[in-house]
């Protein structure tokens, strides 16, 4: 009798197969994703930092100190509240992980979703320019969390889908 052949690991975005064995390909491609996200997050707070800039220049310079200390308080909770909203996110996929065809439709559901976003986001900064580092801040906090998790809800539901969940 011969025994039938594991079927191969499915593919997986972002990471491709390499989640299966977690080596070296594995872990570089997620240090690689990590750099980027946060290099692209370095530059969005730049942005915000500027923008504010240019808001903040156009106040008085007592209420200039004032809204000062409201943005480095609302930074730094905007952070702590970035990562937060994240890590509970990541909780409750873990809790229902998506097979790997839910993951790959989400993706390319993110992907036709970003182009509308992209106008509407021109539109947004404008307006959210007497915040915007506070926002920054939640994005950086938000990325952080995102790129430091022990294992995405991918690999959790891909496992599950290959009968290897344990």
């Amino acid at each position: 009798m011969i025994a039938a052949s594991p079927a191969p690991p499915p593919a997986l975005p972002g990471l491709g197969t390499t989640w299966y064995e977690r080596g070296a390909p594995y872990w570089s491609r997620r240090v690689l994703t990590g750099v980027l996200w946060l290099a692209v997050t370095a530059f969005v707070c730049f942005l915000a930092v500027s923008l504010y800039q240019g808001f903040r220049d156009q106040l008085p310079s007592g209420v200039r100190t004032v809204w000062d200390g409201v943005q480095a308080v609302a930074g730094c909770a905007g952070l702590v509240w970035g990562w937060l909203v994240q890590r509970r996110g990541h909780r409750a996929k873990l809790a229902d992980p998506p097979t790997p065809e839910q993951a790959w439709d989400r993706k390319s559901n993110e992907k036709r979703r970003t182009t509308g976003l992209a106008v509407l986001g021109r539109i947004v900064a404008v307006l959210a320019a007497p915040v915007a580092p506070a926002v920054a801040a939640f994005a950086l906090g938000w990325v952080c969390a995102v790129v430091t998790v022990r294992e995405y809800p991918s690999e959790v539901g891909a496992r599950r889908v290959m009968g290897l969940d344990g």
